[in-house]
């Protein structure tokens, strides 16, 4: 008993961490965010932060991670409603890029992440969801709805234009017009996978 409540206090505290981190890096930016705007948050000392984190580096990995699989599995979500299938690959690609206009994410994960983390593909989060989308291609391959090539390299091209379209729209000085231009590039490009092409989004 007592080795399971110590694991839930740890859970928690890493929890109340996590949640203290995204209200500052979301407010002040990873730069601006200083160690005290964590532990004040989160009633906590710094040594909580060391233990769990390492440094504020370390947090803002915790956070990203937290929240690029919440943008993941809400995408995911979007697919579902879509029908799955290819309109559900689709419809996962727009949902992820629309996430782009969230100030949080904006800031959090698709400006402060990449210039402190480094490359977005390589973070866990973005692994589980290339995953994912190998998986569906999968499906969709063995009903000969998508060309013969090689499903990995298919899924990273895929993700990999949803993340920048995300990237550049975040980045972009109006984020609402960019959006759409990204939509609509985004669905042509992805058709290019398909057996049988359609026509593009104008």
């Amino acid at each position: 008993m007592a080795v399971n409540k110590r694991a839930e206090m740890m859970e928690e505290t890493r929890a109340k961490l996590i949640a203290a981190g995204r209200k500052a890096f979301a407010e002040k930016g990873f730069a601006g965010a200083i160690m005290d705007d964590f532990t004040a948050e989160a009633g906590l000392t710094r040594g909580a932060l060391y233990h769990n984190f390492g440094d504020k580096r370390g947090l803002l990995a915790a956070v990203v991670d937290e929240i690029d699989s919440a943008m993941a599995a809400e995408a995911h979500e979007a697919g579902q409603r879509a029908g799955g299938g290819w309109p559900g690959l689709l419809a996962e690609g727009a949902a992820y890029i629309e996430m782009a206009l969230q100030p949080d994410v904006q800031r959090i994960v698709l400006l402060d992440g990449p210039s402190v983390l480094g490359d977005p593909s390589q973070w866990p989060s973005q692994n589980r969801c290339l995953q994912a989308t190998m998986a569906t291609l999968r499906e969709l391959a063995e009903q000969g709805l998508v060309k013969p090539v090689d499903m990995e390299a298919m899924a990273r091209l895929l993700n990999g234009a949803a993340l920048n379209a995300a990237l550049w729209v975040a980045a972009s000085a109006d984020p609402q017009a960019t959006l759409g231009k990204a939509l609509a590039a985004f669905e042509c490009l992805a058709s290019g996978v398909l057996a049988k092409q359609g026509a593009c989004a104008e």
